[in-house]
């Protein structure tokens, strides 16, 4: 039986007056694309990260940003990236954008993170980078990954599309030791800019070259080009680069967006604390919770159905979809898709904890527009469904 509530989504971005007005502002002006807004929102981004030596660079996606960071540390054919089975493509498919080789590794079932003594097992003389994810907000024990590519030889590039505001040893993620650190702003991450990402490093030599790459490989940015009081046409194409700049439009979202996000993450905080109350009881495995003293972003709340529950997963979602209420799955593992199954032969049984949790997971919905009534909605369904 459908329900007669409105449906609730699983994700809703909040996009409030003051973005609407500072979008309007950027329709005004006449300058639409890369631009003075975009600036501004590199340079608000690497004030809130809180270090002067941190350099951010505004793109259209966080899988542009990835792509930027491994070009610029010099992937290329014959190389491997060491990256979880469990994750969107966008992180595995970077690496073959450049024709290097991807290994992939199991998660540790507690945190569904990438699993370091994996990754370790994993190097070879062919390895020559790791990108982490964190998955769901939950930092990746950075400071074990970053010895193990200490030790090895090894750049790091973290995958934070999840990790806004997240903390490990009370550092935010983004200012920690490694190559670069690459942020999503899609549509249904802690803030938004509809489509877009930031890369960040300390790295000077890095920065400018992702700088040059993001737009079609020339040595002079386009905005300075257009705003120069004198005769400022020439340009040079350096090297073979991309499309991948931010626009105004965005950016204008994501400056107010990014003022919002202490509020942004305390409510999501709310939800998912609301959550573990009220499931504690059920036949699930609870997500599990940042250290004391460090944050979770919780980008995603997502419920593991134990072995006890009277459904499996597929009949959950469906029952919530019943209810009027969306619900998701994060992720449908790397190995169990054609592409990466067939390329390197992967099965199953060589991820196991992956394998498991993609089994009995779901993602509930979790995200600042939401009423403490949509919240007790879901607990409710939840609890019709599994008790």
């Amino acid at each position: 039986m459908s329900s007669p509530l409105p449906f609730l989504p699983f994700a809703l971005p909040e996009i409030g007056d003051e973005e609407i007005a500072e979008v309007v502002d950027t329709l005004k002006s006449g300058w639409v694309t890369t631009g003075p807004k975009a600036k501004r929102f590199e340079a608000a981004f690497a004030e809130y990260l809180g270090d002067p030596q941190i350099e951010c660079i505004a793109v259209n996606s966080a899988t542009a940003g990835l792509h930027l960071a491994l070009e610029a540390i010099g992937i290329g054919p014959g190389d491997e990236v060491i990256t979880t089975t469990h994750t969107f493509t966008a992180t595995a498919e970077v690496v073959r954008y450049l024709g290097a080789d991807v290994r992939l590794v199991d998660i540790d079932p507690k945190t569904l993170n990438i699993d370091l003594a994996q990754v370790e097992a994993a190097i070879t003389p062919k390895t020559r980078a790791i990108i982490p994810v964190h998955y769901a907000g939950l930092a990746v024990d950075m400071l074990e990954l970053l010895d193990i590519a200490r030790r090895h030889g090894l750049r790091v590039v973290e995958d934070a599309a999840h990790a806004l505001p997240t903390t490990i040893e009370k550092e935010l993620i983004g200012t920690l030791g490694s190559d670069a650190t690459v942020f999503s702003f899609y549509a249904n991450k802690t803030m938004t800019t509809g489509e877009g990402g930031m890369l960040v490093t300390r790295n000077a030599q890095l920065a400018r070259r992702a700088r040059v790459m993001r737009l079609h490989g020339m040595n002079r940015d386009a905005f300075d080009r257009f705003t120069a009081k004198v005769p400022s046409w020439y340009y040079e194409i350096v090297a073979p680069g991309y499309k991948y700049n931010l626009t105004d439009i965005a950016a204008a979202l994501g400056l107010h967006q990014l003022k919002r996000l202490p509020a942004f993450q305390a409510r999501r905080e709310a939800i998912a604390q609301r959550y573990q109350a009220a499931f504690a009881d059920l036949p699930v495995i609870l997500p599990p919770e940042a250290p004391e003293g460090d944050t979770h972003s919780w980008h995603l709340y997502v419920l593991r159905l134990a072995d006890t529950s009277p459904i499996d997963r597929d009949a959950f979602i469906e029952g919530m979809f019943a209810a009027g209420i969306g619900c998701s799955v994060h992720y449908v593992p790397l190995h169990l898709h054609p592409y990466w199954r067939d390329r390197y032969g992967l099965t199953p049984d060589q991820f196991p904890h992956s394998q498991k949790a993609f089994e009995t997971m779901v993602s509930l919905p979790l995200y600042t527009a939401m009423s403490d009534a949509d919240v007790e909605r879901v607990i409710a369904a939840v609890r019709g469904l599994l008790t």
